[in-house]
Parts: structure tokens; sequence; C-alpha cells
């Protein structure tokens, strides 16, 4: 059996400033503060992985993840990069959480187990370019008048899909949503992300205010640790429910299938800790046909093309939210995805994910 022994492990941490805050109803964000992981095997190929902490969800910033990645780097050189599991088991035992960081270190051996395979990482995960992959793009939470004007531009720029950050208020976020749609009309969807901004009453009362104006669908309405509420909150809404921040891994995903908790579910790597875990949240939502959005922190085109590459592993996946690569001021990445227009993007068939940073 083939071996790819890790020689050594490079850390870098990786800061650009957005074109413009981008607010959601967390706070504003002003740079995307990302750690890119490379890790270096002694048949010379070389695996590279990215995260982007964000403090508000996962706990992390590039700075506590910089410090965490050294604890890895110490137990991964020698170690077999081939054997995902066995190393991703490593990572959790050393430390509880911090998924965003271990994201970045799974995503390595990933790019790396395609190379060997001679594949590109979509074909190793069993995937086919049988879909097109058609990104949203995001309207920052605000006053009505500058969101309206924002969501026309990018109907005009020929994006298939709108999404909106709500949640600052369920009676303004209605307002939002009219004014968005008296700007773009009817036919382009909408989908809205409340980013846990709504009490209980509040989301059902909103949810059903958002019914004329034809939302696909609506991310976590709730704060994470209400989600006991969320199947009525599902019960009640006309508007279909998918889980986010409720949503990290596939013990999450299982006790929102047991609870009848969403209707469909967003699947970050930097809440599932990679890739490893989760291609577990796909089979299980494959199982109980539960349709996936794949969505992104604040990355750059390295870790976005291994969600693109994800996103082609699967038919439950239907959505994609790859739109923040986009809103950086320069990009840092060579090779990897390309933004095409209206919102296509092209996956590389080079073997692995085929990004890495410029000049490294």
């Amino acid at each position: 059996m083939d071996k790819a022994l890790i020689t050594k492990i490079e850390l870098h941490k990786l800061s650009v400033p957005l074109k413009e805050p981008f607010i959601i109803s967390l706070g504003p964000i002003y740079s995307a503060d990302n750690v890119v992981v490379v890790v270096h095997t002694e048949t010379g190929i070389t695996g590279w992985g990215e995260c982007s902490p964000f403090m508000s969800i996962n706990g992390e910033s590039a700075d506590t993840a910089l410090v965490v990645a050294k604890y890895f780097e110490k137990i991964w050189i020698g170690k077999d990069a081939l054997q995902i599991e066995d190393r991703v088991n490593e990572l959790d035992s050393i430390i509880y959480g911090n998924n965003s960081v271990k994201s970045a270190f799974d995503m390595a051996l990933y790019d790396i187990a395609a190379q060997v395979a001679g594949l590109p990482l979509y074909q190793y995960l069993g995937g086919s370019k049988s879909k097109v992959i058609e990104t949203d793009y995001t309207v920052s939470v605000g006053d009505a008048t500058k969101m309206a004007a924002d969501a026309l531009k990018i109907k005009q720029a020929g994006f298939p899909v709108i999404k909106v950050k709500i949640g600052k208020g369920g009676a303004s976020d209605v307002e939002r949503i009219r004014a968005i749609r008296e700007a773009v009309g009817y036919e382009i969807p909408l989908r809205v992300d409340a980013n846990q901004g709504w009490g209980f009453e509040e989301a059902i009362t909103t949810l059903k205010a958002l019914a004329p104006f034809n939302i696909q669908h609506c991310e976590e309405p709730l704060p994470r640790w209400a989600f006991m509420q969320l199947p009525e909150i599902r019960r009640q809404s006309p508007v279909r429910i998918m889980s986010d921040e409720t949503c990290c891994d596939h013990n999450d995903v299982q006790r929102l299938i047991d609870l009848k908790a969403c209707d469909l579910i967003n699947i970050k790597l930097g809440k599932s800790g990679g890739i490893f875990k989760a291609l577990k949240m796909i089979r299980l939502a494959e199982a109980y046909d539960i349709k996936i959005q794949i969505g992104a922190f604040l990355e750059s085109r390295i870790a976005m093309t291994a969600f693109a590459h994800l996103a082609l592993s699967s038919d439950q996946i239907i959505y994609f939210d790859f739109d923040t690569a986009l809103m950086f001021s320069e990009d840092p990445v060579e090779g990897g995805m390309i933004y095409k227009e209206n919102g296509v993007i092209e996956v590389p068939e080079e073997a692995g994910i085929g990004a890495r940073l410029k000049n490294k």
C-alpha cells in the first residue's frame, strides 16, 4: 500500500481586507483573517489546507488557530498522510473543538490523497461534474434602501440567487425584504440568513410575514442553544428552515433529524472539522433525503476550491454559497476554481484540490 509520510508542516497567516465591510447580525467583518496549512511529504507531494476562524461561531481566531496548529504539527511529523481517519482522530484526541483549524489540516490530507490517486478531489470523493455549480451573492444587513440597491447590483451582475443577511429585528427584516423585492422583482430567488438573530415568537411572526416574498429558505432563525424550539418553528413556518450554526457535525445532523427540526442543512468544513466528518454528514442527509447547502466563512479560493469539489460529491448538495472570496480586495491564490459569468464556478481538473498560495 502507498504511504506518504509527513516530513514538514508550514503554517501561514493570511489577512486580506474586504472591499467593504461584510455585516451580519453577529457584527461587522472588515477582513479575512485565515490560516493556511501546507503539509509536505517524503514523496514530494504537498497538501494545501485553509481555514477561516470565526470567533462568534466556532470560537476561534487566526491567532488561536496558529497556537493549536503547533500541537497538531508535533504529532503528525513522520506519520502517514494517507491514513486520514487515524490522523483526524489524533487531532480530536489532542483537543476538543477547534474545528476550524482541524479542517485546514484535514483538507491538506485530502489534497495529498487525491494527488497520490492522480485524481481531482471531486473524483477522489466519488463525485462527477453532473451539475453546474452556481454561487449566490450576499447582501449585508443594514439600511433597507442600501440593501435594495446592493441586491439590484447583484441581479444586474448576473448572479442566479441573492442571499440576504437579516436577523436585526423581525419587523425591520420584513421591510428589508420588501424593499429588496421592490427593487429586484420576484423572479430571482431570495434566500435569507438570520444568523441566530431572532427569538422564538419573533421568528414565527417574521417567517409568516415573509411568506409573500417567495423566500427559498431561511438559515438559523434562533440562537444555536435553542435548537429544541426549531421543530415548532419549522412546523409553523411557511419558509423552509435550514440549520447552520446548530449543525456542525454528523452528530448534530442525527439530532436534528430525530427532532424533525429542519428541512435543509448547511455544511461548512470550518464547523465539521473537515472533509472526513462532512462526508458523514452527507451520508446521513442522503439516507434521510435532506438537501444540502455547502457554505463558507471567509476563506480564499484555496478552501473555496475544496468546497466546490465537495459540492460535486453528492446529488443531495443543491445549494452553493461560495461568494465570500469575491469580496476580497485582492486574490492571494493561484490555480483553483474560477468564478465565471453569472455565478458559475469552474472546478479544476488537476489532481488534488488544485489551489495554492501565490509565490509559495
